[in-house]
């Protein structure tokens, strides 16, 4: 990177690799730093009145707008009830802003609206406060969307990257990278024989039907921005742990596959929307797959990987198909930016 790069922020910045984290770690939480918010965690858990609530905030900068399986209003919606659900609480409300670019047409403007009414009303929450704003022609590429939530936490919900051991296992609800491949085919004008189409969904749902079935899940995540190798990478450096993935093992939709191969990605980067990462020990890790696999969003479930003794020097791993091993490193942060 060159000098002049170093004094501005790059596109990369935002695309949820090593960029993002060191724009967060070195300029925002040194200024900020607490200790709710230094576990940088989906949601912050804070006490009121002896009750344990989860607050999560996010902003929503999609390009298109309109993509195969969504938009940006239900993405708003879903990924902010994910960003509750996947820290163990109960989505309750959520607040939603709006930054609307003057020249939007209003036939879209409530086809986004009405999107995020229809995801919110699904996921059996409310949108109850919010704001609105317009900004000239080419400010802000349509409509940009900010979204918050609150959820409350059951005591048997406590999730921490501190309960991860070896031996653990690593499940995911479904297939890898559906959307952002989605987002960037649209893009790229590129149609295939069987279209693409974005996972985003809300996961709330399949999270209480996989924490009813077992109490020792230790840690989730939804693996948008960075896909599932910035997630396991998080896990790896925050638990002190190693993660061990087999590339038989990865489940991926054959489309999404070619589409990879064409533009030259690696699923394992590639965000999704609707899709969580469970850590939870080996004796019940088949129990929670088989309460995916009951649930719409989970019929493609597995278990991805294994934890293993990090050593102090904690790495992910994947076992190639011919038996070589890679190192699946932290995204640097170009692959997809503004796809959520």
């Amino acid at each position: 990177m060159t000098d002049q790069q170093q004094k501005k922020i790059l596109l990369a910045h935002g695309g949820g690799g090593s960029l993002t984290s060191a724009l967060i770690d070195k300029h925002i939480v040194p200024r900020f730093g607490n200790d709710k918010l230094c576990q940088l965690t989906d949601a912050a858990e804070i006490t009121l009145d002896s009750r344990t609530v989860c607050f999560t905030t996010d902003s929503f900068v999609v390009k298109p707008l309109f993509f195969n399986g969504g938009d940006i209003g239900k993405l708003a919606i879903c990924g902010t009830v994910n960003d509750l659900a996947v820290a163990g609480a109960k989505p309750v409300a959520l607040s939603l802003s709006l930054i609307i670019e003057e020249g939007l047409d209003f036939e879209l403007f409530e086809k986004i609206l009405q999107s995020a009414a229809d995801t919110v009303n699904a996921a059996g929450i409310e949108i109850v406060t919010g704001d609105t704003k317009v900004v000239e022609s080419g400010a802000a590429d349509g409509i940009f969307i900010n979204t918050a939530g609150i959820g409350t936490k059951p005591k048997s919900g406590n999730l921490s990257f501190n309960k991860i051991k070896p031996g653990d296992k690593i499940i995911i609800n479904g297939t890898l990278g559906d959307h952002g491949m989605t987002i960037i085919s649209q893009r790229e004008g590129i149609k295939f024989d069987s279209p693409l189409k974005s996972d985003c969904a809300c996961l709330n749902g399949l999270i209480a039907d996989i924490m009813a079935v077992s109490p020792d899940i230790k840690f989730m995540r939804d693996p948008t921005r960075g896909g599932v190798a910035a997630t396991l990478n998080e896990i790896a450096t925050a638990s002190n742990c190693s993660i061990e993935l087999r590339e038989t093992d990865l489940p991926i939709n054959p489309t999404v596959r070619a589409a990879a191969e064409m533009l030259g990605f690696d699923l394992l980067d590639i965000a999704n929307e609707g899709k969580v990462v469970i850590v939870a020990g080996a004796g019940s890790a088949d129990a929670i797959v088989s309460a995916c696999k009951k649930h719409p969003l989970g019929k493609d479930a597995c278990i991805l990987g294994t934890v293993l003794d990090g050593e102090d020097d904690p790495i992910v791993e994947l076992v190639t198909k011919i038996g070589g091993r890679r190192i699946v490193q932290m995204p640097y942060g170009r692959e997809l930016p503004r796809i959520c």
